[in-house]
């Protein structure tokens, strides 16, 4: 990593905490779902589940039936709760959304501009076609979860989560003031600095990978395809930020660990696709990071209290604990009849969940 995960200044061995929530996870479908949601409904009371199948969630009698498999997979006794989201589309009608409201299933729907990310062809080519149905959002006060990333050619993709503020998110939020939006796994001072600055309305997730790891991390001593993201992993004055805003105990900053589970060979290819797979020890990767910034006392608001806060939702009734401990992750995981490889493959992470 780029920085000492040792460089802790805390003694504490053990930490006990409000179970957490994952405001932004996929879990894919099929086979593979049955082996990544058992590691969330371990650690997690509940999460954001992310619509980008093939062929994407875009009614809510289709996220009924993907909840029902996610339920399943979780196991009968399982607690966690699914929460479900719809992909927005140049034509999904207002009427959707009043069905979705209606269905008491669904929390939020998500934005990914064509092309942006994973699955992302069927996204939204002009925010201005959605206007009616965002319209309905607002009022009936549904949040839009947001992949802020413009997507043209021309624009380094370095900058491109700038750029989405500057040219979309900007005139977005001022022309739906009332809208809820969070700003989905912000990568740079400038997302943090909006998010900060804006109104009650707009909140963002922050993943595990973009607090531990920068730039660095996915390009030096040779291209790592397991740390390749989107939006990609940034300079490290921008981590810095990150953890800035994660431990500062404003309440518009919340976990959302973006976790993308690929088989080995999709990311081993020449052209491998984007996302880490952090589920399988989120919460002690969120707990490093903090760990390393001396702000294990925040870890609480930002990993359990913000998110329910934002979404009008009781915070989970019953607590995790973790230890101080090292423990070595596993070289791979077993993913339908595939496998994948986990961030930190074979490497050791210092915090582990024991209850």
């Amino acid at each position: 990593m780029s920085h000492s995960p040792d460089s802790s200044q805390s003694t504490l061995s053990h930490i006990s905490i409000i179970r957490p929530d994952d405001w932004h996870l996929h879990v894919r479908d099929g086979e593979a779902l049955k082996s990544v949601v058992p590691f969330t409904a371990k650690q997690c009371g509940r999460a954001i589940i992310m619509p980008n199948l093939t062929p994407p969630v875009t009614t809510t009698e289709q996220a009924g039936i993907y909840r029902q498999a996610v339920l399943a997979a979780a196991g009968e006794n399982s607690t966690f709760q699914p929460l479900m989201t719809l992909y927005l589309t140049d034509s999904t009608p207002a009427e959707e959304i009043k069905t979705a409201v209606a269905s008491g299933i669904i929390s939020a729907v998500k934005l990914y501009p064509a092309g942006a990310t994973t699955n992302s062809d069927a996204g939204v080519t002009d925010i201005r076609q959605c206007y009616p149905t965002l319209e309905m959002m607002q009022k009936l006060g549904l949040p839009l979860l947001v992949h802020g990333e413009v997507t043209h050619h021309e624009i380094d993709i370095f900058d491109r989560e700038k750029q989405f503020i500057d040219q979309r998110l900007i005139s977005l939020a001022k022309d739906f003031p009332e809208l809820k939006i969070v700003f989905e796994h912000i990568t740079t001072a400038d997302a943090a600095d909006f998010v900060r600055e804006s109104s009650a309305y707009i909140a963002a997730t922050i993943t595990a990978h973009h607090l531990l790891m920068n730039r660095n991390d996915m390009l030096v001593g040779g291209i790592k395809p397991h740390h390749y993201c989107l939006p990609v992993l940034k300079r490290e004055t921008h981590r810095q930020a990150l953890v800035k805003a994660a431990i500062s105990g404003n309440n518009k900053f919340f976990m959302g660990t973006d976790s993308a589970p690929h088989s080995r060979h999709n990311k081993e290819t020449a052209c491998g696709c984007a996302g880490m797979f952090t589920a399988f020890a989120a919460i002690e990767l969120y707990t490093e990071a903090f760990d390393e910034a001396d702000a294990l006392d925040k870890l609480e608001q930002f990993s359990s209290l913000n998110g329910p806060l934002f979404y009008g939702l009781e915070v989970n009734s019953d607590k995790i604990t973790l230890q101080r401990e090292k423990w070595t992750v596993p070289d791979a995981y077993q993913f339908g009849d595939d496998v994948l490889i986990p961030l930190r493959a074979g490497q050791t992470i210092n915090w582990k969940l024991v209850s």
